[in-house]
């Protein structure tokens, strides 16, 4: 205690704070603290405001008492200062290093930082001389070794803290992880090693970076390319995560940024050829914008050359091949960040034995690379990056990037976020975030190696803040003085990174000026000889089919009877000590006697079996969503509970008979990056079966960007065919707008060129032979598959199957039980419809009676099944007229899409008196009614017009809309 120069941070605070306590009572502190009080007091001549007390028996008689201190209002004592300094001094180390980001200057165009009343020396009652003349050791760290004194080494912490690079980790509350940032800014490891042959290659990158934006700029004049130019020194940065990936192991790494910067990671990165890039330069002046890059398919569109794609095999210092892909993305921006990690987890499995699949956090590694506008405020960013520590998707750490322009297309940070910075938001999920200034390519060079480290260390997302700007306005097109006069004013004259780290090396005789020159001229004859052997691009074929036909050949997706029981048999297993829920096993082990009863295999137990089958023919499977290893309506019941030790079993990864993988997991509230993730997902394990289950149908609104920009369209933008199962509940049940509609018209709308199936199953032997037919396809005619699945129907007695079904039938894309010939020759009107309401038309009181109506079930809407159809139409030589059935209103369900295909057929199947009629709902904004009574009542006369030659009257409020057509 008389040492004091032992005592820095916490421990002065807290050595002053006993202290005093003991001067104003000394019976207020433990004994052994006392008597080291005593002590220190003894030493410098203090006295405690109130006498110790004895420590045994009375007070001496005649004892005189100890004056009492003087208050603390009066001057300090020598000591009483030299402690102040000692803990305002450690006080000082200690706000450096949490809130020295607030002093750094890591703004590539010179704008003061906010700076903090706690980093400056008066703040904390202390001068230069004062840390002149108290020892390093105040300060401890490595920066504090070998330091003469308390000045130096705050010189040195503020350099580490406050200089190029801000540190800001300060919210994260795992102290490994606090200990092990602070050791390695302070310990300048990832500095070390930078010798002169590293830094002329970053020179060398720079200039290939920036020779490639110039020649662009000067050659296509106008032409959008989206520049990297203000943050150039992010090639370098990829360059070292990826050869760091590399050493460590990593089998693959996967890429995802939006379109600035893009043709340059393209080309230097990917290694896409100059000619390849100038190619699509020239084809887009020539057609308007239109790339042409890619092998053309039917249906081929292609897209601009800055949302398109890349694949690399990366050889490592082990001459090992690493594949690097950086996925297309279009302009939403950061809608790609989901797709990557769920490439990346797929990447990271091993799905090829039964059980779990085995993850390898190591095999591959997600790198995002953010704009400083889109980061904050677009919501699948906080979605994705809630992903990154939960089981279904973890992925043991992304490597963030923020390419920071400090400006968005003309809006300035004010109006764009709500933070101080823009990378604010990863600090809810506790990543530590870096933010560096993109002019001091050896500091933004060392954070990436940092960023690797910890993502290898720690198994945790990473956050750089790459703080640059952007030299030409957002597409080279605008004029940004419009917007930011002043920002640009700067940036005319501000020199480049590459000009800046030429000079620093040139100064350190690292390289000469004729040198730097040298590799600026031999840039730029490549980029001029790769022009001169452009060759022009062939046009791409436009799409050939137009979705009326079957367009793929018949899947046989019967199970033998007796390996569907054994199946059965084997997920009514349970193993030893393990208990259900009592009331649950009931109903599961009812399943034994089901599956030998007519009609007893309903929908959840035909899914089981076809999961169980599929599981057995070698298809990995993997099912997320809301609520899925349960159910929404508690049908499924994948994962059982044990309620005396909460113990979980998965009886489908116990199959005896499996040969890959299942995985099942409970997604997160979350629409939008979960089915990017999947979509991700499937589209690197091309061989499992990837199914997503929304908790009701209409949830996909909040995914319809992924549903859009990917899932439909990515097949002719980028030949990218990703094999998805989208389980969407669908049905009217008077349950309100927003539970009702999977929004089927949306699916129909965007259906064109075979880039999807839509069906719309009404027995649980369908459901089972589709999904069955999907895993068959996986390889040979991969497609997203939407999936309008029941509620109702879930437990609905007539739409359960028999083992017959499921043994010896497949998946029909219409369902027709033919009349016998007599009875067919005088059916004079057929109706067709799809899905549930199947059921209330067949339920209701008239169908009997309807001698002269038939019935078929459209099970299977895109690809329309024209064929199937046809035979449907030529067997009924009466016919008179089609009636199209719907329960949704007539602006949604599938009235508009099926209308002109169904008439096509009708031209070749039936007479010329034969006409279409719809019946159904009228037009609506809304997709259901809210009450329960008018939603019946719609129901009633729906089902009603359907049957009835003539219309009946309808009343204003619940009318129904039949016209003929």
């Amino acid at each position: 205690m008389t040492d004091l120069s032992i005592f820095y941070g916490p421990n002065a605070g807290y050595a002053l704070d006993l202290y005093d306590q003991y001067r104003q009572d000394p019976g207020s502190v433990d004994p052994e603290t006392r008597a080291l009080c005593q002590e220190w007091a003894a030493v410098n001549g203090d006295a405690p405001a109130i006498a110790s007390p004895p420590s045994e028996g009375p007070p001496a008689a005649g004892a005189a008492e100890r004056p009492p201190a003087p208050p603390l209002a009066e001057p300090l004592s020598r000591s009483e200062l030299e402690i102040t300094k000692i803990v305002g001094t450690a006080r000082l180390a200690r706000m450096i290093r949490e809130v020295g980001h607030l002093g750094a200057h890591f703004d590539a165009l010179g704008t003061p930082p906010p700076g903090d009343p706690a980093l400056e020396l008066d703040y904390q009652g202390l001068e230069m001389r004062d840390l002149a003349m108290l020892p390093a050791s105040i300060i401890g760290g490595p920066l504090a070794e070998g330091a003469p004194n308390a000045l130096e080494a705050i010189g040195r912490l503020r350099l580490a803290y406050s200089g190029s690079i801000g540190y800001d980790y300060d919210h994260i509350h795992v102290p490994q992880e606090r200990a092990w940032l602070r050791e390695v800014i302070e310990s300048r490891r990832f500095y070390e090693g930078m010798g002169p042959r590293e830094k002329r290659e970053i020179l060398e990158r720079l200039t290939q970076v920036e020779t490639f934006e110039r020649f662009l700029h000067q050659t296509f004049v106008g032409q959008k390319r989206f520049s990297i130019e203000g943050v150039d020194v992010l090639v370098p940065m990829l360059d070292i995560i990826i050869r760091d990936a590399a050493a460590a192991g990593t089998r693959e790494v996967a890429m995802g940024m939006a379109h600035r910067g893009r043709l340059n990671v393209l080309a230097h990165i990917l290694g896409k050829p100059y000619s390849v890039v100038l190619s699509e330069f020239q084809a887009a002046k020539q057609e308007e914008g239109a790339s042409v890059a890619g092998r053309g398919t039917a249906g081929w569109s292609g897209d601009v050359k800055y949302h398109l794609g890349g694949r690399r095999s990366y050889t490592g210092l082990r001459h090992q091949e690493m594949p690097i892909t950086l996925a297309p993305n279009p302009s939403h921006l950061e809608y790609v960040d989901p797709v990557v990690t769920g490439r990346a987890r797929a990447a990271q499995e091993r799905r090829n034995r039964r059980g779990a699949p085995y993850q390898d956090p190591a095999a591959s590694l997600a790198v995002l690379i953010h704009g400083d506008a889109a980061f904050p405020g677009q919501g699948v960013v906080a979605e994705t990056l809630n992903l990154s520590q939960l089981p279904g998707y973890c992925i043991g750490g992304t490597i963030h990037i923020i390419t920071n322009n400090q400006i968005g297309f003309t809006t300035g940070p004010r109006d764009a976020r709500s933070t101080l910075y823009a990378s604010d938001l990863a600090k809810g999920f506790e990543i530590p975030i870096v933010h560096v200034n993109a002019d001091d390519a050896e500091a933004c060079v060392a954070v990436a190696r940092m960023a690797h480290a910890y993502r290898e260390r720690f198994g945790k997302d990473f956050l750089i803040d790459l703080v640059g700007y952007r030299r030409w306005g957002h597409n080279e097109g605008d004029e940004p003085a419009f917007t930011q006069p002043r920002m640009y004013e700067v940036i005319a004259t501000h020199p480049t990174v590459r000009e800046i780290f030429a000079r620093d090396l040139e100064r350190h005789g690292v390289v000469t000026r004729d040198e730097a020159d040298a590799v600026v001229k031999s840039c730029l004859q490549r980029l001029t000889e790769a022009r001169a052997a452009v060759e022009p691009q062939p046009s791409r074929p436009s799409a050939s089919t137009n979705g009326v036909g079957d367009g793929e050949r018949l899947v046989d997706t019967a199970v033998p009877r007796q390996l569907l029981i054994d199946l059965n048999e084997a997920l009514l297993a349970r193993p030893e000590g393990f208990t259900p829920n009592a009331k649950l096993e009931r109903n599961l082990q009812r399943r034994r006697q089901g599956i030998q009863d007519d009609a007893g295999i309903d929908w959840a137990h035909a899914e089981s079996l076809a999961f169980a089958s599929i599981l057995h023919d070698g298809t990995p499977i993997r099912l997320t969503g809301q609520d899925a290893e349960r159910g929404t309506f508690s049908h499924r019941h994948l994962v059982l509970h044990d309620p005396m030790t909460g113990e979980r079993f998965v009886p489908m990864q116990s199959l005896p008979e499996a040969r890959a993988s299942f995985d099942v997991y409970n997604s997160p509230l979350s629409e939008c990056a979960v089915l990017g993730f999947e979509y991700g997902y499937s589209m690197h394990a091309t061989g499992a079966l990837v199914l997503w289950e929304a908790q009701f149908g209409d949830f996909i609104n909040s995914a319809q960007v992924i549903v859009d920009q990917f899932l439909i369209s990515g097949m002719t933008k980028w030949q990218q065919t990703p094999s998805l199962v989208l389980l969407l509940p669908h049905g009217y049940e008077g349950q309100g707008a927003e539970h009702s509609s999977a929004r089927l018209e949306r699916f129909l709308q965007l259906a064109a060129n075979d880039n999807i199936r839509v069906v719309n199953c009404t027995t649980s032997a369908q459901y089972f032979h589709v999904l069955r037919k999907q895993a068959a396809l996986l390889e040979s005619a991969p497609r997203p598959l939407i999936v309008m699945s029941p509620k109702s129907l879930l437990r609905l007695p007539r739409a359960a199957s028999s083992l017959q079904d499921l043994a010896n039938g497949r998946f029909q894309p219409i369902l027709h039980e033919a009349p016998p010939r007599d009875r067919a020759e005088r059916i004079t009107r057929l109706v067709l419809c799809s899905g549930k309401v199947y059921y209330d038309l067949s339920g209701s009181e008239g169908f009997p009676n309807a001698e002269g109506v038939a019935v078929a079930r459209m099970e299977q809407l895109y690809p329309f099944p024209s064929e199937a159809l046809r035979r449907v139409l030529t067997g009924y030589p009466s016919l008179r007229e089609v009636v199209w059935m719907q329960e949704e209103p007539r602006n949604m369900g599938a009235w508009t899409f099926v209308s002109p295909r169904i008439r096509e057929v009708m031209r070749d199947a039936t007479g010329a008196g034969v006409g279409l009629r719809y019946v159904g709902r009228p037009e609506s904004a809304s997709p259901a009614e809210g009450s329960q009574r008018r939603h019946q009542s719609a129901q009633g006369k729906i089902i009603t017009a359907a049957l009835s030659a003539v219309p009946e009257p309808l009343g204003a409020r619940d009318k129904v809309r039949i016209g003929r057509t």
